[in-house]
């Protein structure tokens, strides 16, 4: 009730908290819960923003030019192998995609010529898990190639059951270290011709805790473990590298091995498998928490392209910078005994 003054003065009643009394309260209510809804969004945006650039990771910042120069990328139709390949395709280079599936491989190719405009792009076959064909490979390219100046030994495959090679090998000791292993040692001569060159090997943070079992490498004694068997292989890469490093000094050949994160990509297809349900739950975490390919590919590129890295051949990297290998990965004596029993297996008398 509004009462009049003395002095002719309007006397307005008191409203508590400064509210309009002709405010709907409904009114109010919603605007509150808009506010901090937007509030709570804009919060949430912020921190997944920041989240994802700390997952994104390093990123490689060497604008160096390939033109003239070769780079020979396995595995190199799908995930960070393609990703590797569009770069060094943007920058100039000659690229050769060294790939099982040809018909995929030239999609990818194709793909890559057209989003950056280098029609020097190739594909191979080779298949890391038959020696002969690792061997064919490297003939053609020797006999086709002028010049190779980054190799990188990408292709992988990740717990998968126990499957044999046609040499009788266990699939993933097989594709991420020997097939490897007899590729770059049947490329060192061009390697050596075109130096300074480099070898670059995609290794993994799942080398800790792995063991190189040279009683059993193959598990064709114990209970298979297709994680066992991957940590195996992983550590191979690593000590593979540090040997290679050792063994190549002053060559003008360098090598290095990394860890590319936890990509979004095929190559856990055989975790979905054995864990289906897992892999569901996880699908959509993994747009959130894993890099993606182009992210995962800017060690491989650190390592492939930056100047000065020389001096650290033999190491390991992670995040476009050198971090130190587990305990097990810096072992000389087993890397070399590695690298001994890995020339038997594969046949090669004369390595570097």
């Amino acid at each position: 009730m509004r009462a009049a003054a003395p002095g002719g003065f309007l006397v307005l009643p008191w409203t508590t908290g400064g509210s309009d009394p002709d405010l709907d309260p409904v009114e109010e209510g919603w605007g509150g819960q808009l506010l901090r809804t937007g509030a709570v969004l804009g919060l949430t945006l912020i921190c997944v923003t920041v989240l994802r650039r700390w997952i994104a990771g390093g990123v490689c910042r060497c604008s160096a030019r390939l033109d003239g120069k070769t780079v020979l990328i396995t595995g190199a139709n799908t995930g960070i192998g393609k990703e590797t390949s569009r770069d060094m395709a943007r920058r100039g280079a000659r690229v050769v995609m060294a790939c099982r599936d040809l018909s995929r491989a030239e999609q990818a190719a194709e793909e890559i010529r057209l989003s950056t405009g280098n029609g020097n792009v190739v594909i191979r076959h080779l298949d890391l898990g038959s020696s002969y064909s690792v061997r064919q490979f490297a003939k053609d390219f020797t006999d086709g190639e002028e010049r190779l100046d980054v190799l990188i030994n990408n292709a992988g495959v990740m717990m998968c059951p126990r499957w044999l090679t046609e040499d009788g090998f266990e699939t993933q000791l097989a594709v991420n270290h020997l097939g490897h292993f007899l590729l770059t040692n049947l490329l060192l001569p061009k390697l050596k011709s075109s130096a300074p060159s480099r070898v670059v090997t995609v290794s993994s943070i799942a080398h800790q805790g792995g063991r190189i079992d040279f009683d059993d490498l193959f598990s064709s004694r114990k209970t298979y473990s297709s994680l066992e068997s991957y940590r195996q292989s992983k550590l191979a890469n690593v000590l593979f590298s540090r040997e290679l490093g050792r063994r190549l000094r002053g060559s003008g050949v360098s090598a290095f091995c990394l860890h590319p994160g936890v990509i979004r990509t095929q190559l856990g297809r055989h975790v979905h498998g054995w864990f289906p349900l897992l892999g569901a739950l996880l699908s959509l975490p993994s747009f959130l928490l894993m890099k993606t390919p182009t992210e995962g590919s800017q060690t491989t590129l650190y390592c492939s392209l930056t100047p000065g890295l020389e001096g650290l051949s033999g190491r390991y990297f992670s995040d476009c910078a050198e971090k130190e290998a587990a305990p097990e990965g810096r072992d000389d004596f087993v890397a070399r005994k590695l690298w001994e029993e890995s020339a038997r297996l594969v046949g090669l008398k004369d390595t570097c």
